[in-house]
């Protein structure tokens, strides 16, 4: 009999120990997740300003194109939430494509070199972005799910693991948007 219960306390602490380990196992990938965006999100703002610059050559006078462009590129960088950096990347991508729409008016920009290389940057980047943001978002699917099913519920909520927020994209970033250059 005492056999039996300590078996039944052997294996309960076992199970709870899992438990907890792979939710403090998922809350760790969540966090190197949201720092690969992160890393990725502060090398498309670094890329920015050599961007802005090389159109401010030519188009000088779009005072309010680059103003945008580095107000939302402020906002990203203060961003402390996923949900604030994606309301603050919807802005950028926004200010980006009116930067973009400017640099079409100037073929003598779209032929140079540098500007052509910033934009190739920029691509790769974007796609980084997107990429680390499908991953982000899996891992905390997977976590999420782990806290919300039971048993697991039971024990995530005795050690307050709480749910964690999805990047996601706002609804306008949802159409297709078409950029020439």
């Amino acid at each position: 009999m005492i056999w039996g219960i300590l078996a039944i306390v052997v294996i309960l602490g076992l199970f709870i120990m899992g438990v907890y380990n792979s939710l403090v196992t998922l809350g760790v990938r969540i966090k190197e997740a949201w720092s690969q965006i992160d890393v990725q999100l502060k090398r498309r703002t670094d890329l920015i300003p050599n961007l802005v610059e090389t159109v401010k050559g030519y188009a000088s006078h779009e005072k309010e194109v680059f103003e945008k462009v580095t107000q939302a590129r402020a906002a990203l960088m203060s961003a402390s939430s996923p949900k604030e950096a994606g309301e603050a990347d919807q802005m950028l991508g926004g200010a980006l494509k009116n930067l973009f729409a400017v640099a079409e008016a100037y073929p003598e920009l779209k032929a140079q070199a540098s500007f052509g290389e910033l934009q190739k940057e920029l691509a790769d980047t974007e796609d980084k972005v997107a990429y680390s943001r499908q991953f982000y978002n899996s891992v905390v699917r997977q976590y999420n799910e782990k806290i919300a099913v039971f048993p697991n519920n039971v024990v995530a909520g005795f050690f307050k693991f709480q749910p964690q927020e999805f990047f996601e994209v706002q609804e306008a970033e949802r159409e297709n948007v078409e950029v020439k250059f």
